[in-house]
């Protein structure tokens, strides 16, 4: 998680790095709110190898992320905005945002889209909802946009978002403001599974793609050599079970037979 960073705003130049630990969010003497290493703060940020929380006291200062208020926990995401006690800071990527190539990958050999890469809406208008990427998404105001923003102010045709292989490709269409990823302004970005994209300031969308499930052979690990034999047995069993199922059913009607008839003798 090195690569995580806490950005003040109006500090771009100034990202405080997070390592993994146990981080504090309190108020200096002079009435700002900063970072502080160790675990006292009522607002942390715990830092792990799989992720960011965000943790409030109860009885804690006010904290919103995107817009949405944390009363305990909450688990961040690269580009989350931050809100404690009114001052605004945003989780950023020591990485920078990716460019897209001039020559995109071709298309799959079989005409078939990735259709487990999708656009998941985390907040604003689209939050819950999903949009699978077989063909190119237009986000702006117009009717004709799949992402549809109802905002005056937002560009008819906005950008245009398109599959490169397992990534996505974002692409601005003249827009007066551009968009956000993962916390930094962009025209166009090669997006990743994981990585957030903002349109409009507040309608925000995760790349999502799940990884692929393995196949049998080679999901199961291989077997010692002695269950090996095991599981080579139960092959030859049926052949020698059903002989004796059917000399039981034989001998059981035949001592039902002779019974019937010694019996009504």
């Amino acid at each position: 998680m090195e690569s995580v960073r806490l950005r003040f705003a109006g500090e771009a130049s100034n990202d405080r790095p997070l390592a993994i630990g146990v981080h504090g969010l309190g108020r200096r003497a002079g009435g700002t709110v900063e970072l502080i290493e160790g675990g006292n703060e009522p607002v942390r940020l715990c830092v792990d190898r799989r992720g960011v929380w965000l943790n409030v006291d109860e009885g804690g200062p006010g904290v919103h992320v995107n817009g949405r208020q944390v009363r305990r926990m909450a688990m961040l995401r690269i580009g989350d905005a931050i809100y404690v006690d009114g001052t605004e800071l945003r989780l950023v990527s020591a990485i920078p945002v990716q460019l897209p190539p001039d020559d995109l990958p071709p298309p799959p050999s079989d005409g078939m889209p990735n259709l487990r890469v999708v656009l998941r809406g985390v907040g604003g208008r689209y939050h819950g909802r999903c949009f699978t990427l077989e063909r190119p998404r237009l986000v702006g105001r117009s009717s004709e946009a799949d992402i549809r923003i109802d905002d005056p102010a937002f560009a008819d045709r906005h950008a245009r978002l398109e599959l490169a292989g397992d990534q996505v490709v974002l692409r601005d269409l003249g827009s007066a403001e551009g968009s956000v990823v993962n916390g930094e302004p962009v025209r166009d970005a090669l997006l990743s599974p994981g990585d957030q994209v903002v349109f409009d300031g507040h309608h925000r969308f995760v790349v999502e793609a799940p990884q692929r499930r393995p196949r049998a052979a080679e999901a199961r690990p291989a077997a010692p050599d002695a269950s090996n034999d095991d599981e080579a047995a139960p092959s030859t069993a049926p052949g020698w079970r059903l002989p004796w199922l059917l000399l039981a059913a034989i001998g059981i009607a035949a001592a039902l037979a002779a019974l019937l008839l010694f019996g009504s003798g």
